[in-house]
C-alpha cells in the first residue's frame, strides 16, 4: 500500500510539525487538516501546516489514505467519531497520543470495523499550538508503533514507512509495554517536574520570591517539562493511570530508601546511586537522545 494523501485532526505542534515535515520530505503526500477551534485553522492555513485546512472533519479526511488524529488521548474516542462519516473504508487510522492501551481501546469502539494503528512519536517541546510546529520535530527521534493482533502487514508497512519517510526511527512495541517505558521514561519525570514547580511555587511566599529569582539551572530544567500543555498531561495520567501508579509505587520506595541514607548519613547508598545515574546520562547520550555539551547545549543568556 502507498499512502498518497492524509488528514491531520489536531492542529498545534505536533499535528503543525507532522504537516510541514511531510511539505519538506514527503511533497508526494497531499495533505488536508482540520482543528476543532477556528482560530487555529486560521493560523494553520496561513502558516501552511497542511496543503488544505477544512471546516469540518469530515471533509478533510474524504480523500485520505491515513488518518493521524493529534489531539489529547482523553479527546481520542470524539475526534474519531466526528471523522467517522467522512472516512474511506480502507484509510488508517493512527494517531500520535503518550498512552496506547486507552487510546487503541476508545479508537476501536468509536471505529469498529477500520484499520487502527495507534502510534506514538517520541518527540515533542514544552510549547503548543499551531505556532510550535516544525519541520524537523521528529528528525532522528524514535516512532513507536503499536499494532493490534491481526493487522494487515501492508498497511503497517505503509505506515512504519510513512514515518521513516520523516526522519523517525520506527520500533513496533506491545501496547502494554509501552505505557510501562513511557510511564518510567517520561510520565513520572512530567509528575515530578510539576510537583516540584508548584511545591516551590507555594513557597514564594515564605522565601520572599527568591525560588523563581534564584532559580539554578536544575529547577530551571523542571519548570521547562511543567510548562507543557496542561490538558495532554492530564489527559495522559488519567488515561494510563494504571502504569503510572504502578511506577510511583516504585519510585516512592526508591525516595524513601534515599531519604533513609540521608538522614543516617550513609554516603555510600548516595555515591553509588549517583554513579549508577551519571552511567545513564552518558548512555543517553550515546543513544543520540540529547546533547553532550555543557548546560544542555545552551548557548550563554539562554
Amino acid at each position: 500500500m502507498t499512502i498518497r494523501s492524509l488528514a491531520i485532526i489536531g492542529l498545534g505542534l505536533l499535528g503543525g510539525s507532522i504537516g510541514l515535515a511531510v511539505k519538506a520530505r514527503a511533497p508526494q503526500i497531499a495533505t488536508t487538516g482540520w482543528d476543532r477551534d477556528p482560530a487555529v485553522r486560521a493560523r494553520a492555513a496561513e502558516r501552511g501546516l497542511v496543503g488544505t485546512v477544512h471546516d469540518t472533519p469530515e471533509a478533510a479526511v474524504a480523500d485520505a489514505d491515513l488518518v493521524i488524529l493529534c489531539v489529547p488521548v482523553g479527546a481520542m474516542g470524539d475526534a474519531a467519531r466526528a471523522i467517522a462519516p467522512g472516512l474511506k473504508p480502507d484509510a488508517i487510522i493512527s494517531d500520535v497520543g503518550s498512552s496506547k492501551e486507552a487510546v487503541a481501546a476508545a479508537l476501536a469502539q468509536a471505529l469498529p470495523g477500520a484499520c487502527i494503528i495507534p502510534a506514538h512519536p517520541v518527540a515533542g517541546t514544552e510549547q503548543s499550538g499551531p505556532d510550535a510546529g516544525f519541520a524537523t520535530l521528529f528528525a532522528g527521534r524514535w516512532c513507536i508503533i503499536t499494532p493490534p493482533e491481526g493487522v494487515d502487514p501492508a498497511r503497517l508497512e505503509a505506515l512504519s514507512d510513512f514515518w521513516t519517510s520523516l526522519g523517525s526511527k520506527v520500533e513496533l512495541m506491545d501496547a502494554a509495554h509501552h505505557d510501562l517505558v513511557l510511564a518510567v521514561t517520561s510520565h513520572i519525570p512530567h509528575l515530578i517536574a510539576y510537583t516540584i514547580v508548584g511545591t516551590a511555587s507555594d513557597l514564594e511566599d515564605v522565601t520572599q520570591s527568591e525560588v523563581i529569582k534564584y532559580s539554578a539551572g536544575g529547577f530551571r530544567d523542571f519548570t521547562r517539562i511543567a510548562a507543557s500543555d496542561p490538558v495532554m498531561w492530564r489527559d495522559v495520567f488519567l488515561t494510563n493511570k494504571g502504569a503510572v501508579l504502578e511506577m510511583l509505587g516504585r519510585f516512592t520506595e526508591d525516595l524513601t530508601a534515599l531519604q533513609r541514607a540521608i538522614r543516617s548519613g550513609d554516603g555510600d547508598t548516595l555515591f553509588d546511586l549517583f554513579t549508577r545515574t551519571r552511567a545513564i546520562r552518558r548512555a543517553v547520550i550515546e543513544q543520540g537522545q540529547d546533547d553532550e555539551r555543557p548546560d544542555f547545549g545552551r548557548g550563554h543568556g539562554e
